[in-house]
Formats: C-alpha cells, structure tokens, sequence
C-alpha cells in the first residue's frame, strides 16, 4: 500500500486494483441485495430536523430497508461522550442492522492556509477517523470547511496527501468532497484534477447530485469516475425554481421530484462500474413535518423508483 498510482493510470484503475491497495476491512461493507445495481444509504443530515440520538437514527434507516447510514461525526462523539462501552454497542448495533459506514460527515478544517489552524485541522481529522473506525466505519468526509478562497490544486493535492496518508493508517478513507458554492472546492473536475496530482491509492471523490448542479460541474464527468476512486455518491434532486444562482441545501427535493438529469446519471454510473452507496443527502425541512421514520421510508422509496425508471 506504499506503492503510488502514476497520474497517468490513476483513473483508469480497476477494482482488482482497489482489492490491492486498500486494507481487507475496507471491503467489509454490508452487501444486502438492493434494487438496481447500487446500494442505498441515509445520510444522517436528512434526518438531522429530528434531534433524534444515533442509536435512535441507526434503527430507523434499518428499518426502511437502507444498507448503508453515513453519521455525523458529531453525532458519533455524542456517543463516544459516553465511554467507550457506548461507542462498542453503537458498533454492535450496526453490525445488526447491517449497515455499512463507507462514510461519516466531519468539517475538520485540513484544507486551510494558517499552517497552525491546519496542523489543528489535521490532528482534528485524525481523531474523527480513528471514532469512525472504532463503530466499524471505512470513510471520512474531507471538505473544505475553514476555506474562504482558492487554493492552487497542487498546494490541495499535498494537504490532501498527508491526509490519506494518516488515514491509511486507521484504515479510513477521507472522501475528497465537494460544495457547489466553495471558491476552493466547488466542481467535479477541480476535485479529480486535485486526486490525481495527489497520487495516492487511498484518494476518492464524496460527490453530490445537488453541488454538481450548483458549482456548474458537468454531469458527463461522471464517465470518469471508477471504482477504484469512487465509494459513495449523495443523491438527491433539485427544483427549477429558485435558479442555480439562488438556490440553497435547504431546496433539495427527494429524487424524482426535481430536475435534475437523473436518468443519465444513473446509467453513467452503472456504465462506469459504480456499484457502491448512493446516499440520501436532503435538508429540507419541511419533510421532517411528517416524522423521521416517514421520510426514512419515503426516501428509500424514491430513490428505487428514479433507478428503475432509469435503468429498468
């Protein structure tokens, strides 16, 4: 796992490869039957209007039928606060209700330019990561959170390297993820631009249906995207109104009620070999009206619906 991929077959690596470089409890994901080719997570934001607590979380996106859940790493600390018997039987839980944690959503700010505010950043995300590995998680989301303008793509690319390179210790991933509205992290392209002058076997992209659409990225990219760098793709839709200049997280519609160039997307994705977590990532508020265990179910629902409709 020392050996660097060369940039010119970064992207084309195939998942005989991933097998090679990524540790064997990497590829410990639940692997429940879904319909279509992908598996299906909640992420913990969609429910976060709810206040309810993990443990409470985790029975909930088991019980409408998800494979995956990606936690909020505060969430997880809450836990943690605890003792460590907590952290072992939210473990447990998981492993029960057989859901994967390919993912957790942490905000450690790694990414900036203050080198003492970075090195804090650093230390910060090498805590997250170990929490995520001890309830049996693989992933971490590495944002720009703390970064307020550009950066040069080869200054990210080293930041990001020494990232994965204490991740690849635990044996976490940090998902290299995208905002639409980021001046430093805000495309697709920018983001496999900055995985491939990292170079590094452990390196991934954290895309988002709705940040695609609101950085401008071009939905073709997704041609580019193989196994070997991809884990876990947020899925939700977006209305026409308000427009791209305006529109916020709080906007995200469940798939299928939007516009967004779902059919395409989805056959992009199996074309490419993708057959890991689509994510649902929402924060409108407004469905939590109907409760958590609705939206829950309602969710999973839609998502099945727009891969059929898709894929057949």
């Amino acid at each position: 796992m020392t050996a660097r991929l060369t940039r010119r077959g970064f992207l084309g690596r195939s998942t005989a490869a991933l097998g090679a470089a990524a540790a064997p409890r990497l590829l410990l994901a639940a692997d429940a039957p879904a319909a279509g080719p992908f598996r299906y997570g909640l992420n913990t934001g969609t429910l976060r209007g709810s206040k309810l607590p993990l443990p409470d979380l985790v029975g909930i996106v088991a019980k409408a039928g998800y494979q995956s859940i990606e936690p909020w790493i505060d969430e997880v600390r809450k836990v943690a606060e605890a003792g460590e018997g907590a952290v072992k039987d939210l473990a447990a839980r998981l492993r029960d209700a057989g859901l994967s944690v390919e993912n957790a959503i942490g905000f450690a700010p790694w990414i900036v330019d203050d080198d003492a505010k970075r090195a804090q950043g650093l230390e910060a995300a090498k805590r997250d990561m170990d929490l995520v590995a001890r309830i049996g998680g693989t992933g971490l989301a590495a944002s720009s959170a703390g970064a307020s303008g550009p950066i040069p793509v080869p200054r990210i690319a080293e930041r990001y390297r020494a990232l994965l390179d204490a991740g690849q210790k635990l044996g976490v991933r940090a998902h290299l993820e995208f905002w639409g509205a980021s001046k430093t992290l805000g495309r697709l392209e920018t983001v496999l631009e900055v995985l491939a002058a990292a170079d590094h076997p452990f390196a991934t992209v954290l895309p988002d249906v709705y940040h695609m659409y609101k950085g401008g990225s071009d939905f073709a990219a997704v041609k580019k995207l193989t196994p070997k760098i991809l884990v876990v793709f947020h899925l939700n839709d977006y209305p026409a109104d308000p427009p791209r200049e305006t529109i916020n997280d709080g906007h995200r519609v469940y798939p299928g009620d939007g516009i967004a160039p779902l059919d395409p997307f989805f056959k992009d994705l199996r074309d490419a070999g993708f057959r890991g977590v689509v994510s649902l990532e929402l924060f409108n508020q407004s469905y939590l009206k109907e409760g958590a265990e609705a939206v829950a179910k309602t969710g999973i629902e839609k998502m099945r619906a727009a891969v059929k409709k898709a894929l057949g």
